[in-house]
């Protein structure tokens, strides 16, 4: 088996004992912010970036060794277990190799191949095979097919012995590894994506409307055009496949296969080899390089999540100050919060600027005395419907006061996700919905971190095709986003939410329900080492935490 820390080292350039100490730490429950902030010194100074691709690598390898294991023991079970195959099974370093070499042991329905050979027709197989040696022996094939028919076995004929000899070879060459590793390289270098719309789309009726007559090469489309495509399809609007030169594959397969030069012989292992392919290898080798290069975009996009969510929540605060919130809208109001400057609620208003003059003026007369009643300092505008003529309307609000607030406009989008939350209905539990949903405006502008890290990542918006990349890499790589920009800001222990406790390194979510606990019934934190009172928040824990 592979000897994973030293593999590890060689690929990402990495000293043995980073690799090891790194590991040990992982396994110890550290987690990466915590392990290339404060602990250095054991892994050479390896960044957060460098820990993150040694964790996800480790994970992959993990899998692959436990697969490695399972096929194994199938194969072994077999009695098919040679010492060449073991050592390439355990060799191999990508998770499509080791399933490639599974194949042909891999069990199956009931196959063409496996029918043929319950009518006794490997034996022809076999014989044939033994023909297609390079200045091999004569044989006729017609002759030799006739010695296997049998009325019993369900073999009427010369042709259908050979047609079930050419179905086993067939299987046998379409799980060749070698074979099919070539040909996915291929695809994936030649090929070129086509899409069509269907018929049942007129032209300019769809917004896949640049896919109608789409074409681009394997290796070079782009993440966010490969994920259009697989939506297109998923919503039957489109259809897509590989286009390639079908002459290449085949020559290249009768270049390994084929090695007698009677043309008899020649002649069956070339339509024997176009029905391994076309019948056997062509859909399943496509669907793998569709899923391939769905993989690579996945991935590429959900880095643009990463860095787009990063960039949110690590935007500069407005600072703790008073602040008016509003949610805009048209029929139904603005809806204004009134925040104090550690973002506790302290009134509510609906106006309606948007609804004729009379109202209008009332509007102006209602934010003008919320304003100075509460020495407000910041404005948040929700950039959602009607948020133009809001931003306008507070303008004429503020035109003049002698002391006006900063206005600004927020991007809200979540806080309707998270007004509906637990999280909301446990902090504000008598408040309407959509009051709950100004709040969240307010706080954004305020401490953008501390607002956010209570909602979902993938309900922000921060990306695109947030629904069509694997969801759980998309979580993970979000919840990691989430986890790395707290502690490299850190937290007021004294006003950080549970939600914003529990994406410390090492404080789970019932330690940062009790720390909330135990600051409401008792006060502010005046020292660390209150936090020894704290129910399952001991010393062994407390020094392993870095909370300011």
């Amino acid at each position: 088996m592979l000897n994973i820390p030293q593999l590890l080292a060689t690929e990402l350039n990495l000293q043995p004992f980073q690799v090891e100490n790194a590991l040990s730490l992982f396994a110890e429950g550290a987690t990466i912010p915590f392990v290339a902030r404060y602990r250095k010194e054991r892994t050479g100074e390896m960044n957060e970036t460098q820990l993150r691709d040694l964790s996800d690598r480790y994970t992959y390898l993990t899998e692959l060794e436990a697969r490695k294991s399972v096929v194994l023991n199938a194969i072994a079970e077999q009695g098919k277990l040679s010492d060449e195959l073991k050592q390439q099974i355990e060799l191999c370093l990508q998770k499509t190799e080791l399933e490639d070499l599974y194949l042909p042991y891999r069990p199956k329905r009931r196959t063409r191949a496996t029918i043929a050979k319950e009518k006794g027709l490997d034996q022809l197989a076999e014989l044939i095979k033994s023909l297609n040696v390079k200045g091999g022996v004569s044989g006729d094939l017609n002759a030799e097919a006739a010695k296997y028919i049998s009325t019993e076995k369900g073999v009427e004929s010369a042709a259908e012995a050979l047609k079930g000899a050419s179905d086993i070879l067939a299987e046998e060459v379409a799980e060749k590894a070698h074979l099919r590793a070539y040909l996915r390289e291929l695809l994936l270098k030649s090929g070129v994506f086509v899409s069509r719309i269907k018929d049942e789309y007129p032209e300019g009726t769809t917004k896949y409307e640049m896919y109608r007559d789409y074409q681009m090469k394997v290796s070079n489309i782009a993440p966010h055009n490969m994920l259009a495509l697989c939506r297109g399809d998923k919503e039957k609007i489109l259809s897509y496949e590989i286009a390639f030169d079908e002459d290449d594959v085949l020559s290249y397969l009768e270049s390994q296969e084929i090695r007698s030069q009677q043309s008899s012989v020649r002649n069956f292992y070339q339509q024997m080899l176009k029905d391994a392919f076309n019948r056997l290898m062509k859909n399943s080798l496509m669907n793998e390089v569709i899923s391939e290069k769905k993989e690579y975009a996945d991935i590429e996009s959900i880095k643009t999540f990463e860095t787009n969510l990063r960039n949110l929540l690590l935007s500069a605060p407005a600072g703790m100050k008073p602040a008016i919130a509003i949610d805009p809208g048209f029929r139904t109001g603005c809806k204004v919060a009134i925040l104090d400057e550690t973002g506790k609620f302290l009134e509510y208003q609906a106006v309606f600027p948007h609804t004729g003059a009379g109202k209008r003026s009332e509007a102006v007369k209602t934010l003008q005395n919320l304003i100075e009643k509460y020495n407000v300092e910041l404005i948040a505008i929700g950039n959602g419907t009607a948020s133009r003529e809001t931003d306008e309307f507070v303008a004429e609000v503020m035109e003049n006061m002698p002391r006006k607030p900063i206005k600004v406009m927020v991007n809200e989008s979540g806080a309707s996700i998270y007004s509906a939350s637990k999280v909301a209905i446990a902090e504000f539990p008598n408040l309407d919905i959509t009051v709950r949903g100004a709040i969240s405006i307010g706080r954004r502008l305020q401490d953008p971190l501390a607002e956010l890290v209570k909602i979902d990542p993938k309900s922000i918006g921060v990306g695109q095709y947030q629904h069509d990349v694997d969801q759980k890499l998309l979580k993970k790589k979000l919840d990691e986003t989430v986890e790395s920009c707290v502690n490299y800001v850190g937290v007021d222990l004294n006003t950080a939410s549970k939600e914003l406790l529990t994406s410390v390194s090492g404080i789970t979510s019932s330690i940062a329900n009790n720390i909330v606990q135990y600051r409401n019934q008792n006060g502010a934190f005046k020292n660390r080492r209150q936090l020894l009172k704290v129910p399952k928040l001991g010393q062994k824990l407390l020094n392993k935490q870095q909370v300011s």
